[in-house]
């Protein structure tokens, strides 16, 4: 018999609880309901066939691209998911680089006109990808399709691209307005919670939660997903570290730049060290 543990339900953003519920035959309908949630498009997907998720160049020495999710619907389309917990500087160039491949999967031998089905990649992030405009920090749905320059219109529907930022996400249970919001809500706040929340309601959401419940895992799924869970805090703790290192940097780059402009003043160095808190020997190399 599993011990009961202190948590009810399973962190979806892990590899383990991902996969779980959402690259499940049992499950597909959960996945089905999020994409049709997340993309953009008035064709609604109604039945998704799970694909290999390694594949692999033309010659066998070219580079794997390997997925956690890979899918195609009735129309022949195809879905990239994946699911990223840690900031990479190339992360938009791994992005293409995974969209490729299915566009180059269609290439058949012998007579072809070129005519391809489109290719979805649909990134999960637990972190921010875009900020670079102003009003950046309050889209955390973005979408990227090739169009044209000059007019802005649509050059091609065949690669399109949505962008989830979960940490731009921050409504609240009684924020909760339609099904997108109350996906996005589930998968910041799943494993943090300890029943399913009233504004969450719906036969898909009990699916979900009941799906997630950490006592329906069997031992070896247990022992699974705990690995699953350190790997998830090793990477949490390297980023949180990152980020404290880089907080702290800018502070310290903010006290020089003040001592800076007050010995410009003609302060002195027991002035500028009360200031700003730099011990007078800081101060002295400055000067």
């Amino acid at each position: 018999m599993i011990e009961k543990e202190p948590f009810c339900y399973i962190n979806p953003l892990t590899d383990f609880g991902f996969k779980k519920l959402f690259f499940n035959e049992l499950n597909k309908d959960l996945l089905i309901d999020f994409l049709n949630e997340i993309i953009p498009e008035p064709d609604k997907i109604v039945d998704l066939q799970y694909e290999p998720t390694i594949l692999q160049g033309e010659e066998a020495t070219e580079r794997k691209a390997i997925f956690d999710i890979f899918c195609t619907n009735a129309k022949g389309e195809y879905f990239i998911v994946e699911i990223q917990r840690a900031k990479q500087p190339y992360f938009r160039d791994r992005s293409l680089y995974y969209a490729s491949y299915p566009i180059q999967k269609q290439g058949i031998k012998g007579k072809w006109d070129f005519r391809l089905k489109a290719v979805y990649f649909i990134g999960i992030l637990d972190f921010v990808l875009f900020n670079e405009v102003a009003d950046d920090h309050e889209h955390y749905l973005e979408y990227v399709q090739l169009i044209r320059q000059r007019t802005g219109t649509i050059y091609s529907k065949k690669i399109n691209f949505a962008f989830v930022e979960l940490p731009k996400f921050k409504k609240t249970e009684a924020e909760l307005r339609t099904n997108t919001d109350r996906w996005l809500f589930c998968l910041r706040n799943l494993s943090r919670l300890d029943t399913r929340p009233e504004a969450v309601q719906g036969r898909i959401f009990e699916k979900l939660f009941k799906a997630a419940e950490i006592n329906r895992l069997t031992k070896q799924e247990m022992a699974t997903y705990k690995k699953s869970i350190l790997e998830y805090d090793d990477v949490r703790n390297a980023v949180d570290y990152a980020r404290k290192e880089g907080r702290e940097e800018g502070v310290q780059k903010e006290k020089r730049t003040l001592a800076i402009n007050c010995l410009k003043e003609g302060m002195s160095t027991k002035q500028v060290s009360r200031i700003t808190g730099l011990s007078e020997e800081e101060i002295l190399k400055l000067q």
